[in-house]
């Protein structure tokens, strides 16, 4: 570390407890903590400071990075277990949390027998950070109050996202957005996390502004996508979006739903036609075959064959994060695509020009394939059997056709789940910190919505009136008084 990573490590000292502090002792800046945290994990990297960089690694993480949002994290989650608001439990076990420290503690086991080990550490600090986050979130989303301020965050970086996506496609003359996010692909990934939120928010209870704002935040995110002429992106976006949208309007046929889905047609069918030519010469750029089934391209395929010659020589995989060093060295050859070696570098820190003339492998375009690469084949099974705890937990919102945010917005997490699983298959940036922060802001929520509806259900009195709660009173208030009452 340098100068300058000794004195931000210092500051950090300091922040970290006025954080805190201020966190506990302010419930508005608690709220001002989170609505940060949400809203800003669109720029994080703008924001975060990497310890120990190896920037030329070809990694999903290449650093221990620390940033803004870890603050905000921190102190939200510290400051809602100190001090919960009145009627709160302090704390209690997030649905999926236990899975979730299975898989990490697993990931440790395999940088421990590994080699080399940095690129592991650094992949673990981010998912000591996604757990902080997550945890801040389930202690943080207790009532509708929450859900708002989450809301409301979200429609601002999607909103935000908008704006820099025109200026970059009518001013830059970018043929592809990127947004604040560096790639595409990522921006597509992002807005297939959290538009379908805007629907269940949109057609919910929640006060009138949100609602509004919600729909416009669907606009920008629309406008976003067709922008990204992502492939994979802008039909998993339409599906995402129509799976929310049948799940959370009624079925029954009114003058302004004509009106909306009328508009809502017409606007589509105009991004649609001013955009068909970039998409039509986007998917005639490579066919299915050409990805999957061609031996000479780098493409989709390639990565699954990869994935299979590393699982056949090491069941356990080459270790977390290792999975772009041991291609370079050993298996990208095996299949007939050779890289540049990492231990051919003679220096801790290459100069640029040096990185530019090397050629090492790029992290797996999927993210089952990167994961058992580098987990192996047990590392898979728990990450499958965390994905259907997550699928699970989104479930039981579909069935209940209520207009609760409670309920409503369990909908909406449960189909970003899904439009970031389907992206998967063709991305790894699901580890990006960007998309990795702000997935566990929503799993978090929706396990406090677990939580709560859970809760909720204890006694028949508070059963009755979980889905028309006040707007301050938490479930934990309801049920004591239930009891009381009894």
């Amino acid at each position: 570390m340098d100068a300058y990573h000794l004195i931000v490590l210092a500051l950090l000292f300091l922040a970290i407890p006025t954080g805190i502090i201020v966190a506990t002792l302010s419930h508005r800046a608690r709220d001002l903590a989170f609505f940060t945290l949400v809203a800003a994990a669109v720029v994080t990297d703008r924001l975060d400071v990497n310890f120990f960089s190896h920037y030329w690694y070809r990694g999903t993480t290449r650093g221990l990075e620390f940033s803004l949002v870890d603050l905000l994290a921190i102190s939200v989650l510290v400051g809602s277990f100190l001090r919960p608001r009145q009627g709160e439990s302090r704390c209690y076990w997030p649905a999926g949390f236990g899975l979730m420290l299975l898989f990490f503690f697993y990931a440790c086991g395999s940088v421990l027998f590994s080699d080399p080990q940095v690129y592991g550490v650094f992949e673990l600090s981010k998912m000591v950070r996604g757990l902080f986050v997550f945890l801040a979130a389930a202690l943080y989303v207790r009532r509708r109050r929450e859900l708002g301020i989450l809301v409301f965050a979200l429609c601002c970086a999607v909103c935000f996202e908008g704006v820099l996506a025109l200026k970059q496609r009518l001013i830059g003359g970018i043929d592809r957005v990127p947004g604040s996010l560096d790639h595409e692909n990522s921006l597509s990934m992002y807005l297939c996390l959290v538009a379908p939120i805007f629907i269940a928010a949109a057609t919910s209870s929640l006060p009138r502004f949100l609602r509004v704002f919600s729909t416009v935040a669907i606009g920008a995110a629309a406008l976003c996508s067709v922008l990204t002429i992502s492939r994979a992106g802008v039909p998993i976006f339409a599906l995402v979006m129509l799976g929310t949208t049948a799940f959370c309007v009624s079925w029954r046929v009114t003058p302004q739903k004509l009106v909306a889905t009328t508009l809502i047609v017409l606007c589509i069918a105009g991004l649609s036609f001013k955009a068909w030519d970039s998409l039509k010469a986007r998917y005639a750029e490579a066919t299915f075959q050409d990805e999957y089934l061609d031996d000479q391209q780098e493409g989709r395929g390639y990565y699954l064959r990869l994935a299979k010659v590393i699982v056949e020589d090491r069941f356990f995989g080459v270790g977390l994060n290792n999975w772009s060093f041991w291609v370079s060295k050993k298996y990208g050859a095996k299949i007939g695509r050779p890289y540049d070696d990492y231990d051919d570098l003679h220096t801790s820190k290459p100069d640029d020009q040096t990185v530019q003339d090397l050629v090492w492998a790029a992290p797996a375009h999927n993210l089952a394939a990167l994961t058992i690469g580098e987990l192996g084949v047990p590392g898979l099974m728990i990450f499958a059997l965390l994905w259907g705890r997550w699928f699970q937990m989104g479930l039981r919102f579909l069935f209940k056709r209520t207009t609760e945010p409670m309920q409503r917005l369990g909908v909406g997490i449960f189909f970003g789940l899904c439009g970031i699983f389907l992206h998967s298959l063709t991305e790894w940036t699901f580890r990006q910190s960007h998309i990795f922060l702000t997935f566990n802001v929503l799993v978090g929520t929706l396990a406090s919505l677990c939580y709560v509806r859970r809760h909720a259900r204890k006694t028949s009195a508070a059963a009755e009136v979980f889905y028309e709660l006040p707007e301050y009173e938490s479930a934990e208030a309801v049920s004591t008084k239930a009891h009381r009452c009894a």
